[in-house]
């Protein structure tokens, strides 16, 4: 995986079923007054669902717009098409993409009508605002929920064996020692599906924070390294950590995710390093999962400072050669509004809070929505490093897979990784690099 701000996106498309691709023309105002909005959007089931969920509810209170919805693919061809496509004036009304750096890269100034103080955004927490700006600009409102980065776990395990949830990284540990000897694996790995192999480094990222709260500027600028930084060692000490206890259960280097998410939910594995956005999807097979698993963020040294790492929402934005503006803004507005979300909690079970305001989780929602909640309600949450700063280098999957399997020490990898994004920030054209 190369960049991190599709880790959520990857996941899910590795759950994903095919959808079917209708390209709306995005004609004039048809004879009868009616207005046809065309969207963008991913292809994987969640995306496709929460899209789909959006739209009718959306033209079921607004008969006269109707929305014609397409697919764009994963990773980075889809990347490639939303570039290739704003650049030669030939994108839809609106699409779904992602938030944060990502954005940096579609010349938003250029390419995308500016929200700023537009009514649209009114019901979008200020809290999100940051991850859809580009200089002092606001381009998008939340698709979706807030994803949880950190430690799944099986509830029941916990239970059985008497454990509290821990807020250090020794209590975590001390845990994983109880855990084996009760005859199951403490931590799963999915070392196969070798971008599973970065959450432990990824979601430790409020830790780093709580330590250094200028990591992110100063990582930016050329100043702040991994190697040199102890507390942003400690992600890729983790992974050594676990397998010098030998806490992986066996064949984890040729495990894969969907092999992972099964081992948690039937309790056959403790712990797994992850997102708590792939969860929604297993509920049909395991409908436990909305139970049996709850989220903690990576512990940290101090419990005084524990907390989560967040994955804001990817953003629906309007393309500035859309010909239909008030209609689109009509239906961002209803994307970011109690009634939409609403919408998409009845077809997708949300994995996280949403970034509306006045939008609340539904009692049955899901354990790892409310663990999430939580940490919100306590102001314990930091956005992952992707959020903050636009280097992410490509080669951290294949860094994080050797420490995780023993083979480079966890200060040879921050090394390693330090190296691995040189190249990019330069390609950036970052000042200090």
């Amino acid at each position: 995986m190369k960049t991190s701000h599709r880790l959520l996106a990857t996941a899910l498309a590795v759950l994903a079923t095919a959808a079917s691709t209708s390209c709306g023309s995005g004609s004039a105002p048809s004879a009868d007054g009616t207005v046809t909005l065309t969207f963008m959007t991913g292809s994987d089931q969640s995306t496709v669902d929460t899209s789909k969920a959006l739209a009718n509810a959306f033209m079921k209170a607004n008969p006269t717009i109707k929305i014609e919805m397409e697919h764009q693919p994963g990773g980075s061809e889809g990347d490639n098409v939303v570039k290739t496509r704003l650049s030669t004036g030939e994108m839809t009304d609106v699409f779904w993409y992602n938030s944060g750096s990502l954005l940096q890269a579609l010349n938003p100034a250029q390419t995308l009508v500016d929200l700023t103080g537009d009514p649209v955004l009114a019901n979008v927490q200020a809290e999100y605002l940051p991850v859809v700006t580009n200089e002092s600009k606001v381009y998008g409102v939340p698709a979706t929920t807030l994803t949880g980065g950190g430690i799944l776990y099986n509830r029941e395990v916990y239970e059985r064996l008497k454990l509290e949830v821990p807020k250090t990284w020794a209590e975590f540990m001390a845990n994983n020692d109880k855990i084996k000897a009760a005859g199951v694996t403490p931590v799963i790995g999915t070392f196969k599906d070798t971008w599973t192999s970065q959450l432990f480094v990824l979601a430790d990222y409020h830790n780093v924070q709580a330590e250094v709260p200028t990591f992110a500027q100063d990582y930016t600028a050329g100043k702040a390294k991994y190697a040199t930084t102890p507390a942003a060692t400690g992600g890729f000490q983790h992974l050594a950590d676990v397998h010098a206890k030998n806490h992986f259960q066996e064949g984890f280097g040729s495990a894969t995710l969907d092999q992972g998410l099964k081992l948690l939910v039937e309790g056959k594995g403790a712990h797994y390093p992850m997102l708590s956005g792939l969860l929604p999807p297993l509920l049909a097979t395991y409908p436990q999962t909305a139970t049996d698993v709850g989220l903690f963020g990576i512990p940290g040294t101090d419990p005084a400072k524990n907390g989560a790492t967040v994955w804001e929402p990817p953003a629906i934005y309007i393309a500035k050669t859309t010909e239909k503006l008030d209609a689109a803004k009509k239906f961002l507005a209803f994307v970011a509004s109690p009634a939409g979300t609403e919408a998409v909690t009845a077809a997708v079970q949300p994995s996280g809070p949403y970034r509306i305001k006045g939008s609340k989780l539904p009692e049955d929602a899901l354990q790892v929505a409310k663990d999430l909640q939580g940490y919100l309600d306590q102001g314990a949450t930091t956005p992952a490093l992707e959020f903050l700063s636009p280097i992410k280098g490509p080669s951290l999957e294949q860094i994080t897979v050797a420490v995780g399997s023993g083979l480079t020490p966890a200060a040879e990898g921050a090394a390693q990784y330090d190296k691995d994004v040189e190249k990019q920030a330069k390609q950036l054209g970052l000042a200090g690099w």
